[in-house]
C-alpha cells in the first residue's frame, strides 16, 4: 500500500514538473509567432510609410486609366527612351514599353519595384521595361528623351532645375496631376486629376538661359566708368 501511494505521488510530481515546461514552450512559440508577424508587417509597410517621413513626400497613388492614355497620347509621335520618375506599380512604364519605348522606372519602394518587374514579365515587355530602386535626386536623367513625372508641388521647383541642367534639348517632359511652377507648357491634355502638361526642353532650357543672364552679377571691374560732361 505504501509502495502504491509512493508511485502515485511520483506520477503526480512528474506531471507537475512537465506542465511548466509545456507552458514555457507554448509561451516561446507564441512570442516567436508574434515577433515574426511584427517583423513581417514592418518589412511590408516600412517602404510605404517611409516616404511620408521624408522632407519631400512622394506618396504612391496609382495612375488612372485616363492618365495613362493622356500620357501616351501626349507622346504618341515620339519614340526612344522614356523614364517614369516615381514609377509606383509600373503601369506607365509597361504601357510605354508596349508602344515601342525603351522605358525605365525609378522608385524607392522595393515592393513596388519587384511587383513591377513581375508584371512586366507577365505582360511580355521585360526586355524593354526596366525598374530600379533609387532616389530620383541621385540619378541623372541625361540619357532620356521622354520624361514622365507624377510629382507633388513641394518638389516641382527643385525638379525643374535638375531637369533643366540634365535633359537634352530634344526631350519632352510630361507632368501629371501638378504642373511645373515656371515652365510654360507646350500643350495640355485631359481634365481634373487626369490632366497632363507637356513641356518642350528647348523652351525651358532657353528660359534657364534667360534666368541665368538676369541673375548673373555685374563685374564692376570691367564696366566702363561713366564720365560727366
Amino acid at each position: 500500500m505504501v509502495q502504491e501511494e509512493f508511485l502515485l505521488d511520483s506520477g503526480q510530481n512528474t506531471e507537475d514538473v512537465s506542465r511548466p515546461k509545456s507552458r514555457n514552450r507554448l509561451g516561446l512559440v507564441i512570442t516567436g509567432v508574434v515577433g515574426g508577424t511584427v517583423v513581417a508587417l514592418y518589412a511590408v509597410t516600412a517602404p510605404f510609410v517611409a516616404p511620408a517621413l521624408r522632407k519631400i513626400c512622394l506618396p504612391f497613388v496609382p495612375a488612372t486609366t485616363a492618365q495613362v492614355e493622356n500620357v501616351l497620347n501626349a507622346l504618341r509621335p515620339r519614340a526612344g527612351t522614356l523614364v517614369d520618375i516615381g514609377s509606383g506599380d509600373g503601369r506607365i512604364v509597361i504601357a510605354a514599353a508596349k508602344h515601342g519605348f525603351k522605358a525605365s522606372g525609378f522608385e524607392l519602394n522595393p515592393w513596388l519595384v519587384w511587383y513591377s518587374r513581375c508584371k512586366a514579365w507577365r505582360e511580355g515587355v521585360h526586355h524593354s521595361a526596366a525598374f530600379h530602386i533609387s532616389d530620383l535626386w541621385k540619378v541623372s536623367f541625361a540619357q532620356y528623351s521622354n520624361v514622365v513625372i507624377f510629382g507633388v508641388p513641394q518638389m516641382m521647383n527643385q525638379l525643374e532645375l535638375k531637369l533643366e541642367s540634365e535633359l537634352p534639348s530634344t526631350a519632352k517632359v510630361v507632368a501629371c496631376r501638378f504642373p511645373f511652377p515656371t515652365w510654360i507648357p507646350e500643350h495640355t491634355a485631359g481634365e481634373g486629376i487626369d490632366t497632363v502638361w507637356v513641356y518642350d526642353a528647348k523652351n525651358f532650357k532657353s528660359q534657364l538661359g534667360r534666368r541665368t543672364k538676369r541673375n548673373t552679377p555685374v563685374d564692376h571691374k570691367h564696366t566702363p566708368e561713366c564720365k560727366e560732361d
